[in-house]
């Protein structure tokens, strides 16, 4: 029997027993989603999903205005946690919310091109500025817009049901997040995260689910994967490297999920939430996996309702996130540059890098720790070396450590997910060492020593 035949029968039972009217929104939104998210198209010599060329249209159509645009979402953002009380829920918010106003001070200096002149080198405030602030604050509200047809109107409940007996057993959470995973993979780590922050307080999620969530798939896009391979002189080698990173990622994941922090973060739902347990299935999948989709199809608000609740998420995700990414970036990045901190946090990792015959071991074992700066800082510590080994597996350890200051720390804590920052970088370091571990070996066998 078809999937076709087998999707059109189903169809006229749910008419017949009275299920959800409009099914077609099952099929004309999903698709919708998938193409804008999951599907590269070349468009002016430039191959990414719809969405990235439709973010990038509008950015390029704000032209200079996008700066300004931008740096009001930093200061609505700096204001948000002081008008609504939320900087006094924890040490940890406070630390946030004053931390959001040198983010401001850092945006305002930035915008109107005032300030040392070490904040305009290209890889530092420009860099923070033009290649995370203003991507995130246009995709994350944007990207939104999408969302709503991709997780609220069957889609996750289908695909999770089909994928269950892979996720459930490999990587601890439910099959519905998958579509997590390849969405920050082809996508953005900031749409995957803002998936997973909402499937959390729907009480689709656990608490521990969305930790192994956003911490394991959270992982960088595919754009990101070619800078790194360009700026590491290994475009030579991108199908393995793609291959490469993307088998190591998950495999650090599945490793990762059964040792602590990940595996002693509670297994609750969030506390306001009406639980929503992915039943296990053991027969007729397809069928229960419809089911599924119909049944959340049935729940599903309008569109237009949909769309406007997605989009005030998003933007308040992004006010969130832009004001942390300016000062907890720059921070790092001023670590790296003006102190010798990522060369001690090296030391960590020498043990590694030396046992494992990488060229350059404490050179190797620097590049893997100042990753927890930023991502790409990794590729630029190696760039150059005459060894492909050791640049195939830095170019790897910057897309599998996943964690980082620069922008994804301050992702996940503006989320409701229960997850600290000794978590975080414990979870980092654990990540770079099965990274190492798992990736130089296989290295050597596609480039050799």
């Amino acid at each position: 029997m078809s999937n076709d035949g087998a999707i059109g029968r189903l169809v006229e039972r749910e008419r017949e027993d009275g299920g959800p009217r409009g099914v077609w929104r099952f099929f004309v939104y999903s698709l919708i989603g998938i193409f804008m998210f999951f599907i590269p198209v070349n468009i002016g010599g430039k191959e990414t999903i719809p969405l990235d060329h439709l973010v990038g249209w509008i950015t390029g159509l704000l032209g200079p205005a996008v700066k300004y645009l931008i740096l009001g979402v930093i200061l609505a953002g700096t204001i948000y946690p002081f008008a609504t009380g939320r900087w006094k829920e924890s040490r940890l918010k406070t630390l946030f919310a004053f931390l959001n106003v040198l983010g401001l001070a850092t945006g305002i200096a930035l915008v109107f091109n005032v300030g040392p002149a070490w904040l305009f080198d290209p890889d530092m405030g420009p860099f923070l500025f033009n290649k995370l602030v203003i991507p995130v604050g246009m995709i994350v509200p944007i990207g939104a817009v999408f969302l709503a047809l991709l997780v609220g109107y069957g889609l996750m409940e289908f695909v999770g049901v089909l994928v269950q007996p892979v996720m459930r057993p490999v990587w601890r959470t439910p099959g519905r997040s998958a579509i997590d995973a390849v969405a920050s993979f082809v996508g953005s780590y900031s749409l995957g995260l803002l998936i997973t922050d909402r499937m959390y307080q729907a009480g689709r999620y656990t608490g521990r689910e969305a930790a192994i969530i956003a911490t394991g798939f959270s992982t960088v896009s595919v754009t990101f994967m070619v800078i790194v391979a360009k700026t590491l002189d290994i475009m030579h080698l991108w199908l393995p490297y793609f291959f490469l990173a993307f088998g190591v990622t998950f495999l650090v994941t599945a490793i990762a999920v059964r040792i602590p922090p990940l595996s002693r973060i509670p297994d609750e739902y969030f506390p306001v939430s009406t639980p929503q347990p992915e039943a296990k299935v053991t027969s007729r999948r397809f069928a229960t996996a419809w089911k599924e989709a119909m049944g959340m199809l049935g729940n599903a608000p309008k569109l237009g309702a949909n769309v406007r609740e997605n989009f005030k998420d998003g933007l308040l995700m992004a006010m969130a996130i832009l004001p942390s990414i300016l000062s907890v970036g720059l921070i790092g990045l001023v670590l790296a540059r003006f102190t010798p901190l990522f060369d001690w946090l090296g030391y960590l990792f020498l043990p590694i890098t030396w046992a494992l015959g990488l060229p350059d071991p404490l050179l190797a074992a620097k590049a893997s720790s100042v990753g927890i700066a930023e991502m790409f800082l990794p590729a630029t510590i190696v760039a150059g070396h005459e060894s492909d080994a050791l640049r195939l597996v830095i170019a790897v350890v910057c897309v599998s450590a996943i964690i980082f200051f620069s922008a994804l720390v301050p992702c996940i804590l503006a989320t409701r997910i229960p997850i600290k920052v000794w978590h975080l970088l414990v979870i980092w370091a654990q990540r770079v060492a099965l990274t190492l571990l798992i990736t130089t070996p296989l290295a050597y066998l596609i480039v050799g020593r």
